[in-house]
């Protein structure tokens, strides 16, 4: 083989090769928290809501995000030492700090339909009639296909 096509296949050679490490950045790289809104009327609980013992409601909420949902999952559990999670500005009445007998707790992942950027939820929850009156947190956490989490912190009474 000639020195000049020995050239040209090195040059063949090493353009492929440059080619093929080459990377096309054409896909969107997801940076945006997923989108937890409580405005529209019918979404419940909101902030300083109350809830029946005894009775069932219906948690919703419109989810979205700019690229894919990926789960979502709700945490009730009790306020009776007045700790915070809240994320909304508006503050709630409390209260006495009380020490609990037998509070409600629920930790309950929903699912979320593949493919989606957007979506209503519209849950049943059920609460027991026997479980301790008082201050509550209700918890939403929403995370996209991408692991970007948003938590939504409200203040419920449980009557």
């Amino acid at each position: 083989m000639s020195n000049t096509l020995k050239i040209l296949t090195l040059i063949i050679v090493m353009a492929l090769f440059i080619a093929g490490c080459s990377k096309k950045n054409d896909e969107k790289v997801d940076t945006e928290y997923p989108v937890i809104d409580l405005s529209a009327n019918n979404a419940f609980p909101q902030q300083c809501s109350i809830i029946k013992r005894g009775e069932t409601f219906i948690f919703r909420a419109r989810l979205s995000d700019n690229v894919q949902l990926g789960s979502v999952s709700v945490d009730i559990h009790n306020n009776f030492d007045h700790h915070s999670h809240s994320t909304e500005v508006e503050e709630c009445q409390m209260g006495a700090v009380k020490t609990p007998v037998n509070p409600y707790l629920l930790i309950r992942s929903f699912s979320v339909t593949e493919d989606l950027n957007e979506m209503e939820i519209s849950q049943t929850i059920s609460v027991p009639a026997d479980v301790d009156a008082g201050d509550y947190h209700f918890l939403i956490r929403l995370t996209d296909k991408e692991g970007w989490q948003t938590i939504k912190g409200i203040s419920v009474k449980i009557q």
